[in-house]
């Protein structure tokens, strides 16, 4: 008899999840979402990385960090980024 495959019919989420992988893939896809969205703000805004940097009263280097999935951010940065592209984050406990 042919020993079944325990994944067959699970979703990627329930492999994720029994291989422990699921919360950093999460957290990966959020920051990456965050980093796109303020990235698609500041093009529509015409607003380059130098002037952010001048408008947060801080470095270049700073907003790259920012716009940077891997690295970590502080909320309160993304907060003020946000802002300056006339958006608002938005974090909520589900």
């Amino acid at each position: 008899m042919k020993k079944k495959n325990k994944h067959i019919g699970s979703s990627i989420d329930d492999l994720m999840k029994e291989e422990g992988w699921y919360e950093e893939a999460e957290e990966q896809a959020i920051k990456e979402v965050i980093a796109w969205q303020l990235s698609q703000a500041m093009e529509k805004k015409h607003i380059s990385r130098s002037t952010m940097a001048t408008r947060l009263k801080t470095s270049r280097t700073q907003v790259n960090r920012i716009l940077n999935a891997k690295s970590d951010v502080t909320l309160s940065s993304l907060q003020r980024a946000a802002a300056l592209v006339g958006r608002r984050l938005k974090i909520e406990l589900v």
